[in-house]
């Protein structure tokens, strides 16, 4: 049976995070849910609970060596999976794990023809690299899930990402495969982690011109971001993709404690309409969207259900 909408959620979801004030904690699905809920979209959507990944999936992007790294780190607990960001909290590698495997789960649902739309809000780890952590992300579920996509034979992804921080873990790792068209907006590289992003960072070799970074100035707003989604639109369109992701971070609504750009929740709203009727027109249909980064609850809220209420609407 074909479900609209699917929403992973879940407690193995919701332990994603790190305590002690972290700004990555694990209420932000709680603060999301509960939004969703009062706007009444919570009996709309169809609920999937969350998956773990195996090892084997882990490894279709991370090193293997990595992979246990986390595993024996989580186990006990202590220190840092990077150079600070990253803590290798207790119980981090399932939690870690089930964000891999729910996104994998989606993407599956949709190449089944089970679902239309797709979003997993705690995902889009995006800074993860094949070799280590990186920016609050332990594995990378979008490279696990791009590589798990091209094993299923395709050639023609689209990937978005309109989280205020460049995603360098997806584009350096893919900068040049031929089969991954990405299009990244975020603030500007000179004033924010990762420091990377910029305009002539369009990929290399077989990848060439099948990547977009478009960094944007501290305090843009809705209108500098629909200016460059046109050029978003211009790259998923010459993709003509079997599949579109959406990392969907809310970070770079205005308000976010950890950067500086000025977009409402409209902006994401507009991300999501536009890629649904693109994927109408190429993809049959398919978008899996995540939730990406987000520390003002508020905003993460808002943003996400805005996103879920586009997924609907354009199903």
């Amino acid at each position: 049976m074909r479900h609209d909408v699917v929403l992973y959620q879940g407690e193995a979801l919701g332990r994603y995070g790190f305590g002690g004030g972290h700004p990555f904690g694990p209420d932000r699905l709680s603060a999301f849910l509960t939004e969703l809920a009062r706007q009444g979209l919570d009996r709309t959507v169809k609920a999937a609970a969350p998956v773990a990944a195996t090892d084997e999936a882990l490894s279709w992007f991370h090193d293997a060596a990595y992979v246990r790294r986390v595993r024996l780190q989580s186990l006990s607990g202590g220190g840092f999976l990077d150079q600070g960001d990253t803590p290798a909290v207790p119980g981090i590698f399932d939690a870690a794990s089930h964000v891999v495997g729910s996104v994998l789960a989606g993407a599956t649902l949709l190449l089944r023809g089970e679902a239309s739309r797709v979003f997993v809000p705690i995902a889009g780890l995006h800074h993860a690299r094949r070799t280590g952590a990186g920016g609050f992300c332990v594995f990378n579920d979008i490279g696990v899930l791009i590589e798990a996509l091209k094993r299923q034979g395709l050639t023609r992804i689209a990937y978005v990402d309109i989280d205020a921080h460049h995603g360098d873990g997806v584009y350096y790792d893919f900068e040049d495969d031929p089969c991954v068209f990405s299009a990244d907006i975020h603030e500007d590289g000179r004033f924010l982690y990762p420091g990377t992003g910029g305009r002539d960072e369009s990929g290399r070799d077989a990848g060439a011109g099948r990547k977009l970074n478009i960094p944007l100035a501290p305090g843009a707003g809705d209108r500098e971001f629909l200016a460059a989604f046109d050029e978003v639109e211009v790259l998923v369109r010459a993709a003509r993709p079997e599949i579109i992701l959406l990392q969907a971070g809310a970070d770079s609504v205005a308000g976010d404690p950890l950067a500086h750009l000025a977009l409402t929740p409209e902006a994401h709203r507009h991300a999501a309409k536009r890629l649904c009727a693109l994927a109408g027109e190429y993809a049959q249909g398919r978008v899996l969207a995540m939730g990406g980064g987000g520390y003002n609850r508020d905003n993460l809220a808002a943003t996400w259900t805005g996103v879920v209420r586009e997924l609907l609407a354009s199903r």
